[in-house]
């Protein structure tokens, strides 16, 4: 269950920050088409997809849905490049826009890291429509937390197929400590700043609860999770939201195959909320690399030039456990196309 990775970084790129920025930063857009959808949800707000566009696929063709990150969106590099390898797998592929990421939401809460009843509002959604189609679910970061939640949660239930989950905060509090030391803190201001923009966004357009904090002196998780997350989210305060929200606990109970890509380096964690052997359910592969930073995972070519791993990785595992996720030029999705 707990395996060692076959991932090496470019040896340009060994730094965990350098994986980091570079993955997020510095590589090129991938370029995507999409169709957009919007759910209406019943208590008034919305949910925004974005769909890989038709190709005249069956209604049984597997389906991959992408969980983005804190911040993320479809703009994320990461959640373009796996849905370019799942349309070159003649799958079908969706992003899942959390409330209040694509755009302001209509209510004073937002998404968070425990947040599942609205990513299974999303798969209820999508299995009434391909009620035939296996489904896989892909999560990263925040995104794989919310996941491998929900995938705990619903133990033997699960409605999915399979599922990945990439750099995840098994241990919110222990990740919001270890964000505050050193040079984390960048990675720590940079999230909280577009956390406070995205909220004062969305307070020029509704009204904020009473009392709202005054985010100018919030500089922190702990402090933004006790005045913000917390209060709108149902939580008794930052610990309560910790403790409820992070995935850790949820681990055992996964009951499908899921694989989690985790880096000892990742910049955003302590490297003691690495799960435990014991700490995994035996539908789990854990794979465990020395490098690769935070959602990086830039390996070289052999040339030198970045190679994106997780979009190998990734496709590979769907190869083996999603039914029907075939490279587009076999005969196998050669015939599910029609």
């Amino acid at each position: 269950m707990l395996k060692r990775s076959e991932f090496e970084p470019a040896f340009w790129l060994r730094n965990p920050h350098a994986q980091t920025v570079f993955a997020s930063k510095l590589r090129p857009q991938p370029p995507l088409a999409v169709e957009r959808e919007r759910i209406e949800l019943d208590d008034g707000d919305f949910l925004d997809l974005s769909w890989l566009p038709e190709r005249g696929l069956d209604d049984d063709a597997p389906i991959v849905i992408v969980l983005h990150g804190l911040n993320g969106s479809l703009e994320s590099k990461y959640a373009r490049g796996l849905l370019r390898e799942v349309d070159a797998h003649s799958a079908r592929g969706v992003l899942m826009h959390f409330r209040g990421a694509a755009e302001p939401n209509r209510l004073p809460r937002s998404y968070h890291s425990g947040e599942t009843g609205d990513f299974g509002t999303v798969v209820d959604h999508i299995r009434r429509r391909y009620p035939r189609a296996p489904l896989a679910g892909a999560g990263y970061s925040l995104g794989g937390n919310v996941l491998l939640k929900y995938l705990g949660e619903r133990g033997g239930d699960a409605p999915l197929t399979c599922a990945t989950a990439v750099s995840v905060p098994y241990d919110l509090k222990r990740c919001a400590e270890a964000i505050q030391q050193g040079l984390a803190r960048i990675y720590q201001a940079h999230l909280i700043n577009g956390l406070k923009a995205s909220f004062e966004a969305k307070f020029s357009i509704i009204d904020p609860p009473e009392p709202w904090p005054d985010l100018s002196r919030v500089r922190d998780f702990p402090s933004f999770d006790n005045v913000v997350t917390a209060p709108l989210n149902g939580f008794a305060d930052a610990e309560d939201y910790y403790a409820r929200a992070s995935s850790g606990p949820f681990l055992a109970d996964i009951r499908v195959p899921t694989l989690i890509l985790h880096a000892e380096d990742d910049p955003f964690m302590a490297p003691d909320i690495i799960p435990s052997e014991r700490d995994l359910s035996s539908s789990t592969r854990f794979e465990l690399s020395r490098h690769g930073g935070h959602v990086g995972f830039v390996a070289g070519g052999r040339y030198g030039e970045p190679v994106y791993w997780l979009e190998t990785r990734i496709p590979a595992f769907l190869r083996e456990a999603l039914p029907g996720f075939e490279p587009a030029d076999s005969p196998d999705a050669a015939r599910q196309a029609g």
